[in-house]
């Protein structure tokens, strides 16, 4: 993918520098270079920004300023000619920042933080998105697929080679292992025997042997006691 960058400097040797030095980068597009933020700020309300090289000391409206009155905040990497700005910068969660005249290998340096980060949040995303569970699956029953919300399994009981599905109103027999099924699952259920598997939303009484699901008892097995215990406790 290519990262949009937008330069904001008042000085227009380091807009050039700056340019120059994206101009060496792959997958990094130059959308504008602006000598001020009132300039800046017109393109980022048309335009989405990944990463913005932003100049601390300007006329008018300094960097920082401008920088926490964004609603939309770009990953940013501050510039400036100033070492006693780089608290303000880090306080701002940059990035980096980067002391006038930027060197082409402190450029590049700052560059790899942000690749790092950007790596980072879409291994974090790709994490969450395959591991994200559906909130229904579908068993087939008498050649059909029938669609079973898990917000309306009270329970699930093992019978052999096949599954009976205990839904608030209603329940269906499958051919399914009971272990199979668990991995279909989210964390709301809770295997309490080696027979049976609740809907912990759905549980209304329970002591240390059994748990009450409406009017149904269903035993605790000797050997899930511990992690039963671990989850009503918890």
């Amino acid at each position: 993918m290519n990262y949009k960058c937008l330069i904001i400097d008042d000085e227009e040797l380091a807009r050039e520098l700056i340019e120059a030095h994206i101009g060496q980068l792959t997958n990094f597009e130059l959308i504008a270079s602006c000598s001020s933020a009132i300039e800046a700020s017109a393109i980022l309300q048309k335009q989405a920004i990944d990463l913005l090289f932003l100049d601390i000391e300007m006329p008018v409206l300094k960097g920082t300023d401008f920088f926490k009155n964004l609603l939309h905040k770009p990953k940013v990497i501050f510039t400036t000619a100033y070492r006693n700005y780089a608290l303000d910068g880090f306080e701002l969660n940059a990035i980096d920042y980067l002391l006038k005249p930027i060197s082409f290998s402190r450029f590049f340096k700052a560059i790899e933080k942000f690749k790092q980060q950007q790596n980072s949040y879409n291994q974090e995303y790709q994490t969450t998105v395959t591991t994200e569970k559906d909130d229904f699956i579908f068993v087939t029953k008498n050649r059909k697929k029938i669609r079973i919300d898990f917000a309306e399994i009270l329970y699930i009981e093992s019978l052999k080679d096949y599954i009976k599905i205990h839904l608030v109103d209603v329940s269906h027999t499958v051919k399914f292992s009971i272990s199979a099924f668990e991995k279909e699952l989210d964390s709301r259920f809770i295997r309490i025997h080696r027979s049976y598997i609740v809907n912990y939303h759905q549980i209304t009484a329970f002591t240390k042997n059994d748990v009450e699901m409406g009017k149904v008892e269903i035993p605790i097995g000797e050997s899930y006691k511990t992690i039963v215990e671990e989850r009503f406790n918890s």
